[in-house]
């Protein structure tokens, strides 16, 4: 049995050679791995004395030649293929290991010239890799560290791989593959070409959306069913999934996912995540129906539910604190199908053992976990793509423009602050209602923001809290004052908004004749 090891990293790789070494397996190898495998003792035959043709040009080529690949190619139950062989001379080949050079990681340098990436694209390896990979049947392809031990122990196992291995090894290696040429496409259609720089110092400027948009994700799982019952749908991740994101969850109990339950828990968890203090929110179809910060989780949790404790029926809650006993106790007192938190205490899963459909996502968040955000954000159109940078920008209180006579307390303008970063979330036209740390009132979704606002209140008044003294954030702004005027008939006292209307000075003379304060953000938050 041969093996040709031929690696960029060289991770794992001096102990996979003496294991295979150990079984018997005779290695080859190039350039910079052959010479480690020989440094520590291994026998190893390099590529070029099975070609017959030294490495050149610097190293781009060494592998593309008939002795490498008819080895891996030949078919060994077709006679000709394997006659073929014999009467050139060419060995066959059982096992290949090769990872790539790392484009990925180059091009992701703070930088990186235009020579260093294109030195980066790894033409040798895809090629040795699609041979191995389409001769399955014969070959086993290992792309990635993480393989070497199924391969090692069934080897030792057995004295070679299965099928069942060796085609799942072909299909990650094709995937592999998929992924590189799609990161060296997105790259390259993203270079902004300045022919007059083209020195291997050249810094190129990149556009923000590639000339071909590549994106590739792995699948999660398959789910019962879409939206509705009567469509199909899967759970996908990125490759490399941010610390701290919904895709790194862990479902400690409960029932399987639902499509819908993913997207909320999504809502919730980016919403819940946006608060550095300890804070909860509750999702039901996409919108919050209550979110509030507070001393501890229970504390959170009890705020939020008052809000709407109507809606928050069924719904999805999200905290970014530990969930302790007092916490969970309180939440098992209402129906609930996904509740998520970076971790549980002993006691607060044991709260939960009988509620057996109760999903539990374990999400554990790095440190700076308010600041991990996706980059970009994607919706499918009819034949298309829509594709936008993330609505990640986040309202400093420098950044607030008072527009009235009167001004905001130091109270009222936290109130902004909290409410403004709740609309965020809130399904257009938003209209949020909050004081003290809590929503007091949402109204999500409406064609109209005066709907909006009547809404807010109506559900406010459902849920028996008093607008007086609220704050109020509305995602876009006011196009005429009736909006101000339903807010402000109902307590509030401070609004925030983006500006930016042709009537703003009608809607602040409106404010300064109510006498509320009014404060313009210089963005808005739409959110479809």
């Amino acid at each position: 049995m041969k093996a040709l090891l031929s690696v960029s990293d060289k991770t794992g790789v001096l102990d996979l050679a003496r294991e295979l070494h150990a079984l018997g397996v005779q290695l080859i190898s190039t350039g910079g791995t052959a010479k480690l495998l020989a440094d520590n003792g291994l026998p190893v035959t390099e590529v070029a004395e099975v070609t017959g043709f030294p490495e050149m040009l610097d190293g781009r080529v060494k592998t593309l030649h008939p002795f490498v690949h008819g080895g891996l190619l030949a078919r060994r139950d077709v006679p000709e293929h394997m006659a073929a062989l014999q009467e050139h001379g060419i060995g066959t080949i059982d096992l290949l290991v090769v990872n790539l050079y790392p484009f990925e990681a180059t091009v992701a340098k703070a930088g990186c010239t235009l020579a260093d990436a294109i030195e980066n694209i790894d033409i040798g390896g895809p090629a040795m890799v699609r041979s191995a990979a389409k001769n399955w049947k014969d070959v086993g392809v290992v792309t990635a560290a993480d393989q070497y031990p199924a391969v090692l122990a069934e080897l030792k196992a057995h004295g070679k791989l299965s099928d069942a291995l060796r085609f799942s090894l072909s299909v990650a290696a094709f995937n592999r593959i998929s992924q590189y040429d799609g990161a060296i496409s997105n790259y390259l259609s993203s270079v902004q070409l300045n022919a007059g720089e083209l020195s291997e110092t050249y810094v190129p400027e990149r556009a923000q959306f590639p000339g071909q948009f590549n994106e590739q994700y792995v699948k999660v799982q398959d789910l019962r069913y879409g939206e509705n019952s009567h469509q199909q749908a899967a759970w996908y991740r990125d490759l490399a999934p941010a610390a701290g994101s919904l895709a790194t969850g862990v479902q400690l109990q409960g029932k399987e996912l639902s499509y819908n339950n993913i997207a909320d828990a999504d809502a919730a968890w980016e919403c819940v995540k946006s608060f550095e203090a300890p804070a909860c929110v509750i999702v039901k179809h996409a919108n919050p129906c209550g979110v509030a910060v507070g001393a501890h989780p229970f504390e959170a949790y009890s705020k939020a539910f008052q809000t709407d404790p109507t809606s928050a029926f069924g719904g999805i809650i999200a905290f970014n604190r530990p969930v302790d006993k007092a916490a969970a106790e309180a939440v098992s007192k209402q129906f609930v199908e996904v509740l998520m938190a970076p971790d549980f205490s002993a006691e607060a899963l044991e709260v939960f053992k009988s509620k057996v459909n109760v999903r539990l996502m374990k999400i554990a968040l790095p440190a700076d976990y308010a600041q991990v955000r996706n980059a970009l954000e994607t919706k499918r159109v009819g034949s298309g793509l829509l594709v936008q940078s993330a609505d990640n920008h986040e309202l400093q209180l420098a950044d607030l423009k008072v527009v009235t006579i009167k001004q905001p307390t130091a109270e009222e303008l936290n109130d902004l602050l909290f409410a403004w970063n709740v609309a965020k979330y809130v399904k257009s036209n938003a209209i949020v209602f909050c004081k003290g740390g809590m929503t007091m009132g949402v109204g999500a979704g409406q064609m109209s923001r005066l709907d909006s606002a009547r809404i807010a209140s109506i559900k406010a008044g459902h849920a028996g809290l008093s607008l007086q003294g609220t704050a109020v954030a509305s995602d876009a702004f006011f196009p005429f004052r009736d909006g101000l005027d339903v807010v402000v008939d109902h307590g509030a006292t401070c609004v925030i908004q983006p500006g930016g209307s042709m009537r703003d000075q009608e809607v602040i003379d409106a404010a300064n004749e109510r006498g509320v304060a009014m404060v313009f953000s210089g963005v808005r938050h739409f959110r479809h």
